[in-house]
Protein backbone atom coordinates (compact mmCIF):
# COMPACT_ATOMS: atom_id res chain seq x y z
CA UNK A 1 0.00 0.00 0.00
CA UNK A 2 1.47 3.27 -1.36
CA UNK A 3 2.21 6.15 1.33
CA UNK A 4 1.81 9.92 0.36
CA UNK A 5 2.29 13.49 2.28
CA UNK A 6 -0.49 15.60 1.69
CA UNK A 7 0.32 18.91 3.60
CA UNK A 8 -3.15 20.03 3.01
CA UNK A 9 -4.23 17.96 5.84
CA UNK A 10 -1.42 20.24 8.07
CA UNK A 11 -4.25 23.38 7.79
CA UNK A 12 -7.36 21.24 7.71
CA UNK A 13 -9.07 21.78 10.91
CA UNK A 14 -11.38 18.53 10.72
CA UNK A 15 -7.97 16.67 10.35
CA UNK A 16 -5.79 18.22 12.86
CA UNK A 17 -9.11 17.31 15.54
CA UNK A 18 -7.51 13.68 14.93
CA UNK A 19 -4.56 14.65 16.61
CA UNK A 20 -5.67 17.33 18.94
CA UNK A 21 -4.75 15.39 22.25
CA UNK A 22 -1.14 14.78 21.45
CA UNK A 23 -0.57 18.88 19.87
CA UNK A 24 -1.85 19.74 23.39
CA UNK A 25 0.33 17.95 25.28
CA UNK A 26 2.84 19.30 23.45
CA UNK A 27 1.62 22.90 24.07
CA UNK A 28 1.07 22.26 27.52
CA UNK A 29 4.94 21.05 28.18
CA UNK A 30 6.01 24.33 29.76
CA UNK A 31 2.90 24.29 31.92
CA UNK A 32 4.00 20.85 33.20
CA UNK A 33 7.57 22.48 34.57
CA UNK A 34 6.46 25.00 36.30
CA UNK A 35 4.16 22.82 37.85
CA UNK A 36 6.35 20.28 38.85
CA UNK A 37 8.72 23.28 40.37
CA UNK A 38 6.18 24.78 42.23
CA UNK A 39 5.03 22.24 43.45
CA UNK A 40 8.60 20.50 44.50
CA UNK A 41 9.54 23.75 46.00
CA UNK A 42 8.75 22.96 49.42
CA UNK A 43 10.44 19.73 49.38
CA UNK A 44 13.70 21.29 47.46
CA UNK A 45 14.16 23.82 50.45
CA UNK A 46 13.79 21.73 53.12
CA UNK A 47 16.47 19.16 51.24
CA UNK A 48 19.06 22.20 50.58
CA UNK A 49 18.27 23.00 54.70
CA UNK A 50 19.22 20.01 55.36
CA UNK A 51 22.55 20.36 53.42
CA UNK A 52 23.48 23.37 55.06
CA UNK A 53 27.45 22.95 55.98
CA UNK A 54 27.92 19.50 54.93
CA UNK A 55 30.52 18.59 52.49
CA UNK A 56 30.26 17.47 48.80
CA UNK A 57 29.27 13.47 48.39
CA UNK A 58 32.41 11.70 47.21
CA UNK A 59 30.78 11.07 44.15
CA UNK A 60 27.02 11.43 42.49
CA UNK A 61 25.53 8.30 40.81
CA UNK A 62 22.73 8.84 38.63
CA UNK A 63 20.56 5.64 38.60
CA UNK A 64 17.98 4.46 36.72
CA UNK A 65 16.78 4.23 33.24
CA UNK A 66 16.46 8.23 32.48
CA UNK A 67 20.07 9.07 34.31
CA UNK A 68 21.32 10.16 30.73
CA UNK A 69 19.46 13.25 30.78
CA UNK A 70 20.95 14.21 33.63
CA UNK A 71 24.34 12.78 32.77
CA UNK A 72 24.10 14.79 29.61
CA UNK A 73 23.59 18.16 31.78
CA UNK A 74 25.97 17.02 34.70
CA UNK A 75 29.11 15.33 33.30
CA UNK A 76 30.81 18.45 32.31
CA UNK A 77 30.28 20.43 35.51
CA UNK A 78 29.73 18.20 38.71
CA UNK A 79 32.72 19.19 41.00
CA UNK A 80 32.70 15.83 42.29
CA UNK A 81 32.77 12.41 39.99
CA UNK A 82 29.98 11.87 38.71
CA UNK A 83 28.17 8.19 36.95
CA UNK A 84 25.06 7.46 35.24
CA UNK A 85 24.26 3.59 36.12
CA UNK A 86 20.79 3.17 34.18
CA UNK A 87 20.77 -0.55 35.67
CA UNK A 88 18.47 -1.87 38.34
CA UNK A 89 21.38 -1.86 40.38
CA UNK A 90 24.53 0.10 41.60
CA UNK A 91 28.02 0.58 41.25
CA UNK A 92 29.59 -2.00 43.34
CA UNK A 93 31.98 0.60 45.56
CA UNK A 94 28.94 3.09 45.78
CA UNK A 95 28.32 3.51 49.30
CA UNK A 96 27.51 6.17 52.24
CA UNK A 97 29.82 8.70 51.03
CA UNK A 98 27.84 9.17 47.75
CA UNK A 99 24.74 10.62 46.16
CA UNK A 100 22.51 8.47 44.40
CA UNK A 101 19.84 10.73 42.67
CA UNK A 102 16.98 9.09 40.24
CA UNK A 103 14.16 10.19 38.24
CA UNK A 104 11.41 8.21 38.40
CA UNK A 105 8.66 10.20 36.26
CA UNK A 106 6.15 7.10 36.54
CA UNK A 107 7.41 5.21 39.66
CA UNK A 108 6.19 2.59 38.75
CA UNK A 109 9.49 1.18 37.17
CA UNK A 110 10.42 -1.66 38.83
CA UNK A 111 14.19 -1.89 38.32
CA UNK A 112 14.16 1.80 39.53
CA UNK A 113 12.74 0.79 42.64
CA UNK A 114 15.23 -2.22 43.31
CA UNK A 115 18.05 0.26 42.43
CA UNK A 116 17.21 2.51 45.05
CA UNK A 117 16.55 0.11 47.51
CA UNK A 118 19.43 -0.60 46.73
CA UNK A 119 21.19 2.75 47.90
CA UNK A 120 18.96 3.15 51.14
CA UNK A 121 20.53 -0.59 51.96
CA UNK A 122 24.05 1.04 51.30
CA UNK A 123 23.11 4.08 53.72
CA UNK A 124 23.89 6.50 50.95
CA UNK A 125 22.31 9.82 50.51
CA UNK A 126 19.39 9.78 47.83
CA UNK A 127 17.34 12.06 46.62
CA UNK A 128 14.36 10.54 44.11
CA UNK A 129 11.88 13.06 41.81
CA UNK A 130 8.86 10.76 41.54
CA UNK A 131 5.16 10.80 42.42
CA UNK A 132 4.55 10.43 46.11
CA UNK A 133 3.05 6.56 47.20
CA UNK A 134 4.18 5.10 44.06
CA UNK A 135 6.84 1.96 44.04
CA UNK A 136 9.84 4.05 43.70
CA UNK A 137 9.28 6.78 46.54
CA UNK A 138 7.91 3.04 48.75
CA UNK A 139 11.40 1.34 47.92
CA UNK A 140 13.44 4.91 48.21
CA UNK A 141 11.92 5.61 52.13
CA UNK A 142 15.02 6.11 54.64
CA UNK A 143 16.37 8.12 57.18
CA UNK A 144 18.80 10.16 54.22
CA UNK A 145 16.35 9.95 51.70
CA UNK A 146 14.67 13.00 50.19
CA UNK A 147 11.61 13.13 48.26
CA UNK A 148 11.01 15.74 45.35
CA UNK A 149 7.37 15.04 45.15
CA UNK A 150 6.06 15.06 41.17
CA UNK A 151 2.83 14.10 39.50
CA UNK A 152 3.06 14.98 35.94
CA UNK A 153 4.64 11.91 34.40
CA UNK A 154 6.69 14.51 32.67
CA UNK A 155 10.87 13.21 32.04
CA UNK A 156 11.58 16.73 31.07
CA UNK A 157 10.10 18.14 34.15
CA UNK A 158 10.86 15.55 36.25
CA UNK A 159 14.06 16.34 35.52
CA UNK A 160 14.16 20.20 35.73
CA UNK A 161 12.91 19.66 39.73
CA UNK A 162 15.61 17.27 40.47
CA UNK A 163 18.67 19.81 38.41
CA UNK A 164 17.22 22.84 40.28
CA UNK A 165 18.08 21.06 43.42
CA UNK A 166 21.34 20.07 42.27
CA UNK A 167 22.85 23.98 41.25
CA UNK A 168 21.46 24.89 44.96
CA UNK A 169 23.51 22.40 46.40
CA UNK A 170 26.27 23.53 44.16
CA UNK A 171 26.03 20.13 41.94
CA UNK A 172 25.10 21.11 38.46
CA UNK A 173 24.41 24.37 36.19
CA UNK A 174 21.35 26.26 36.68
CA UNK A 175 18.63 24.84 35.56
CA UNK A 176 16.10 27.92 35.69
CA UNK A 177 12.26 26.07 35.90
CA UNK A 178 11.10 29.75 34.46
CA UNK A 179 13.41 29.79 31.58
CA UNK A 180 12.69 26.25 30.44
CA UNK A 181 9.00 27.11 30.70
CA UNK A 182 9.15 30.24 28.89
CA UNK A 183 11.51 28.57 26.22
CA UNK A 184 8.57 25.65 26.10
CA UNK A 185 6.41 28.03 25.68
CA UNK A 186 7.82 29.79 22.45
CA UNK A 187 7.75 27.09 20.64
CA UNK A 188 4.24 25.51 21.44
CA UNK A 189 3.22 29.37 20.15
CA UNK A 190 5.49 29.17 16.56
CA UNK A 191 4.32 25.79 16.47
CA UNK A 192 0.75 26.33 16.87
CA UNK A 193 -1.84 24.46 14.92
CA UNK A 194 -3.51 27.76 14.10
CA UNK A 195 -0.82 29.39 12.47
CA UNK A 196 -0.61 28.42 9.04
CA UNK A 197 2.25 26.23 7.15
CA UNK A 198 3.82 29.22 5.57
CA UNK A 199 4.16 30.65 8.82
CA UNK A 200 4.91 27.58 11.16
CA UNK A 201 8.69 25.84 11.25
CA UNK A 202 7.04 22.84 12.49
CA UNK A 203 4.61 22.43 9.83
CA UNK A 204 7.51 23.12 6.84
CA UNK A 205 9.88 20.63 7.81
CA UNK A 206 7.28 18.35 8.40
CA UNK A 207 7.16 18.74 4.64
CA UNK A 208 10.15 18.66 3.92
CA UNK A 209 10.85 15.14 6.27
CA UNK A 210 8.00 13.98 4.56
CA UNK A 211 9.86 11.99 1.87
CA UNK A 212 13.28 11.45 2.94
CA UNK A 213 14.96 9.70 5.58
CA UNK A 214 16.15 12.09 8.28
CA UNK A 215 19.98 12.03 9.28
CA UNK A 216 19.65 14.20 12.83
CA UNK A 217 23.16 15.98 14.40
CA UNK A 218 23.10 17.90 17.38
CA UNK A 219 26.80 19.11 18.30
CA UNK A 220 26.84 19.60 21.94
CA UNK A 221 26.04 16.83 24.63
CA UNK A 222 22.61 18.22 24.97
CA UNK A 223 21.83 18.85 21.56
CA UNK A 224 23.01 15.42 20.55
CA UNK A 225 20.72 14.07 23.33
CA UNK A 226 17.62 16.30 21.77
CA UNK A 227 19.00 14.63 18.30
CA UNK A 228 18.05 11.05 19.35
CA UNK A 229 14.53 11.91 21.37
CA UNK A 230 13.89 13.45 17.52
CA UNK A 231 14.67 10.83 16.01
CA UNK A 232 12.65 8.58 17.77
CA UNK A 233 9.61 10.58 17.20
CA UNK A 234 9.96 10.95 13.91
CA UNK A 235 9.97 6.95 13.57
CA UNK A 236 7.39 6.88 15.75
CA UNK A 237 5.07 8.82 13.54
CA UNK A 238 6.47 7.86 10.13
CA UNK A 239 7.08 3.99 10.55
CA UNK A 240 10.06 4.71 8.58
CA UNK A 241 14.47 5.11 9.05
CA UNK A 242 15.46 7.95 11.21
CA UNK A 243 19.10 7.94 12.54
CA UNK A 244 20.88 10.10 14.90
CA UNK A 245 24.14 9.97 16.19
CA UNK A 246 28.11 11.47 16.14
CA UNK A 247 29.36 12.96 13.15
CA UNK A 248 31.63 10.12 11.82
CA UNK A 249 28.82 7.64 11.68
CA UNK A 250 26.38 9.91 10.05
CA UNK A 251 28.92 10.96 7.09
CA UNK A 252 29.11 7.52 6.04
CA UNK A 253 25.27 7.96 5.12
CA UNK A 254 25.17 11.36 3.50
CA UNK A 255 28.62 9.86 1.33
CA UNK A 256 26.90 7.47 0.64
CA UNK A 257 24.03 8.82 -1.12
CA UNK A 258 23.15 8.95 -4.30
CA UNK A 259 24.11 11.92 -6.76
CA UNK A 260 20.91 13.29 -7.08
CA UNK A 261 19.66 13.52 -11.15
CA UNK A 262 18.00 16.97 -11.85
CA UNK A 263 16.65 15.43 -14.75
CA UNK A 264 14.76 12.80 -12.43
CA UNK A 265 10.88 12.93 -12.47
CA UNK A 266 10.14 13.06 -8.52
CA UNK A 267 6.42 11.63 -9.42
CA UNK A 268 7.88 8.63 -11.24
CA UNK A 269 7.59 6.84 -8.34
CA UNK A 270 7.14 7.71 -5.10
CA UNK A 271 7.21 4.75 -3.47
CA UNK A 272 10.99 4.57 -4.57
CA UNK A 273 13.96 4.65 -2.54
CA UNK A 274 13.83 7.85 -0.16
CA UNK A 275 16.77 10.28 0.13
CA UNK A 276 18.61 11.26 3.13
CA UNK A 277 17.84 14.38 5.00
CA UNK A 278 20.43 15.94 7.16
CA UNK A 279 18.51 17.60 10.00
CA UNK A 280 21.10 19.57 12.42
CA UNK A 281 19.65 20.60 15.92
CA UNK A 282 21.97 23.75 16.53
CA UNK A 283 21.47 25.13 20.32
CA UNK A 284 24.22 28.06 19.56
CA UNK A 285 27.32 25.60 20.65
CA UNK A 286 30.90 27.97 19.60
CA UNK A 287 32.96 24.91 20.32
CA UNK A 288 35.29 24.56 17.60
CA UNK A 289 35.04 21.14 17.09
CA UNK A 290 31.08 21.50 16.81
CA UNK A 291 31.72 23.65 14.42
CA UNK A 292 34.29 21.45 12.68
CA UNK A 293 31.92 18.66 12.27
CA UNK A 294 28.96 20.66 11.22
CA UNK A 295 30.84 22.19 8.26
CA UNK A 296 32.16 18.45 7.28
CA UNK A 297 28.51 16.98 7.59
CA UNK A 298 27.05 20.20 5.49
CA UNK A 299 29.52 20.22 3.16
CA UNK A 300 29.26 15.85 2.19
CA UNK A 301 25.60 16.49 1.84
CA UNK A 302 25.97 19.66 -0.51
CA UNK A 303 28.67 17.21 -2.05
CA UNK A 304 25.82 14.56 -3.25
CA UNK A 305 22.84 16.98 -3.37
CA UNK A 306 21.58 16.41 0.23
CA UNK A 307 18.79 19.02 1.64
CA UNK A 308 19.59 20.81 4.94
CA UNK A 309 17.40 21.82 7.45
CA UNK A 310 18.30 23.42 10.59
CA UNK A 311 16.38 23.53 14.13
CA UNK A 312 17.66 26.52 15.94
CA UNK A 313 17.32 28.11 19.73
CA UNK A 314 17.46 31.52 21.63
CA UNK A 315 16.83 30.29 24.79
CA UNK A 316 18.83 30.90 27.51
CA UNK A 317 20.54 28.26 29.21
CA UNK A 318 21.76 24.43 28.43
CA UNK A 319 18.28 23.16 29.79
CA UNK A 320 16.28 25.47 28.16
CA UNK A 321 17.88 24.97 24.84
CA UNK A 322 17.72 21.09 24.69
CA UNK A 323 13.90 22.10 25.54
CA UNK A 324 13.07 23.86 23.15
CA UNK A 325 15.20 21.80 20.60
CA UNK A 326 13.62 18.54 20.70
CA UNK A 327 9.77 19.85 21.61
CA UNK A 328 10.42 21.44 17.59
CA UNK A 329 11.39 18.18 16.43
CA UNK A 330 8.35 16.83 18.26
CA UNK A 331 6.21 18.69 16.50
CA UNK A 332 7.42 18.43 13.69
CA UNK A 333 7.18 14.62 13.60
CA UNK A 334 3.61 15.03 15.01
CA UNK A 335 2.29 17.08 11.62
CA UNK A 336 4.53 14.92 9.80
CA UNK A 337 2.09 11.79 11.16
CA UNK A 338 -0.68 13.77 10.26
CA UNK A 339 0.14 14.70 6.55
CA UNK A 340 1.19 10.41 5.93
CA UNK A 341 -1.71 8.97 3.88
CA UNK A 342 -2.18 5.77 2.86
CA UNK A 343 -4.03 5.11 -0.29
Amino acid sequence: MATWFDESRLDDESALAHIDAHLRSLAESGARVRREAHDAAAATAEAIAREQGASAPRAVIAAGPDSRLLRAVLEPWCPVPFVAWPGPALPGWAGSLDLVVMLAPEGSDTGSASAVAEAVRRGAQVVVACPPGSLVAEHAAGRYTTLLPTVTGDQLATAVVMLDYLAQVHLGPRADAEGVATALDDVAVSCSPHRDLAVNPAKMLAISLADTIPVVWGGSVLAARAARRVAESIRRASGRSAIAGDAEHLLPVLEAAKQRDVFDDPFADPAGDLRPLLLVLDDGSDDPVVREQRGRLQAAATSRGVRVETLTTTADTEVARYASLMLQGRYAAAYLQLGLVEE
